[in-house]
């Protein structure tokens, strides 16, 4: 494969089951940059990503491009206050200014369809638009096109999807957080008020004291599913005992939502936000992450309509 342009957006425990180690999973990931023609995406605030690529081998002129929730150095796209802007393509190589000038492609005002209930832009949602940008002028893209892409890209189903309001209460779907690092960029995203967290599900060797540590202070309340859900319920125990913890019985799996949702429901209280953000895959209550995510938004919709 000799891609024209490729990305990493970061390198997190998740997988492990199947790779083994970190630095096997690390090595799966930057295969992505082998033969690149144009471009080699990376992530500024994750260092391991921009070890990939100085360990790639790349086709002769192909460059790295960094992108970063601020300001930008030479060669990167980031953010400069709310203004989206490139000093990676937006000029020939032979412009003497390249390196001192930046091209705008868009505003925070062009993602805040993917904001919160309050309008704020989740950092991680910045990173994601940034790196789609630099996949884009990569490919000669204009500025003005992508930043027409960025206003047009609605939130799609099972990733941070909004379901439902009732009683001051926001049900948010994001089933897709499949492992502790989505997870935790999830929950950052909810810095008004505070969260009423569904999570659980196969770790896939991964461990989740860093995302409970480190995320504590965002959580009203856990529920807890999974078919062996002590790991996470233990690891609440450790990081955040002031936390009410419930922990569904795995025994029925087919009202393991209806429950979760119910218990996360009566935790609440005006102006929180139950967030079904698992941390884990789906396949021990669920076929996919997709269905638990579909399950989670019925049983809402039905709780919220009759409560």
């Amino acid at each position: 494969m000799s891609l024209e342009a490729g990305a990493v957006l970061n390198v997190a425990p998740d997988h492990l089951d199947w790779h083994g180690t970190i630095d096997a999973y690390a090595r799966d990931k930057g295969r992505i940059y082998e033969n690149v023609q144009v471009a080699c995406v990376y992530n500024v605030a994750d260092p391991r990503t921009e070890e990939l690529v100085r360990e790639a081998d790349v086709v002769e002129g192909a460059r790295a491009a960094g992108f970063v929730v601020g300001t930008p150095g030479p060669g990167d796209l980031g953010l400069v206050d709310d203004v989206l802007v490139d000093r990676a393509f937006h000029a020939a190589d032979d412009d003497p200014d390249r390196r001192k000038s930046a091209a705008e492609f868009g505003t925070l005002e062009d993602l805040k369809q993917l904001g919160d209930h309050n309008g704020v832009v989740p950092t991680h949602i910045v990173a994601d638009a940034l790196a789609a940008a630099a996949l884009a002028r990569a490919h000669g893209v204009p500025t003005a096109a992508v930043r027409d892409g960025l206003r047009s890209f609605g939130p799609s189903d099972h990733r941070i999807q909004r379901v439902a309001e009732a009683g001051g209460v926001t049900y948010v779907n994001d089933s897709k957080a499949t492992n502790a690092h989505s997870a935790a960029a999830s929950l950052a995203g909810f810095a008004h008020g505070t969260v009423v967290w569904i999570a659980g599900g196969l770790a896939k060797g991964a461990t989740f004291d860093e995302l409970v540590s480190s995320r504590a202070d965002r959580m009203r309340a856990a529920v807890v599913i999974g078919a062996e859900p002590g790991p996470l319920a233990d690891t609440l125990a450790r990081h955040a005992p002031q936390i009410p913890v419930v922990v569904i019985d795995p025994g029925d799996t087919e009202t393991v939502m209806r429950r979760a949702v119910a218990a996360a429901r009566d935790l609440a209280q005006p102006g929180d936000t139950v967030l079904l953000a698992p941390a884990g895959a789906s396949q021990d209550q669920f076929v996919s992450y997709a269905q638990r995510g579909e399950e989670f938004a019925k049983v809402v919709r039905e709780l919220t309509t009759t409560h």
